[in-house]
């Protein structure tokens, strides 16, 4: 079974403050690249301006990266944009990296 994580993925390619959500990624075997929501996305090895990876099909830069247990998640913080959970993630993420009860 491919290894997955809980996730920050912020879509960078049209602002420094993009649309965020918390979801699951998946794993390639090589782990050279990661997928969620039917994207795949590979890292830009530090040669990004704002972003770490980049969907491979459409080339739109991403911020990666795993949740904090503060919840400030965004890479430049003061976007009053909600960061939206997938709900198959949403128990776990409140429970395991924030501490708290999901209800």
């Amino acid at each position: 079974m491919p290894k997955s994580r809980i996730m920050y993925i912020e879509n960078k390619s049209e602002s420094l403050n993009g649309p965020a959500r918390i979801g699951r990624v998946t794993y390639s075997k090589s782990g050279k690249s990661i997928s969620y929501g039917g994207r795949t996305f590979q890292t830009l090895k530090g040669r990004g301006y704002k972003a770490n990876y980049f969907d491979v099909e459409t080339g739109e830069r991403f911020w990666i990266s795993g949740p904090r247990k503060d919840g400030q998640d965004r890479l430049y913080p003061g976007s009053a944009a909600p960061v939206d959970i997938d709900p198959d993630v949403a128990e776990e993420y409140w429970r395991d990296i924030r501490g708290r009860d999901a209800s």
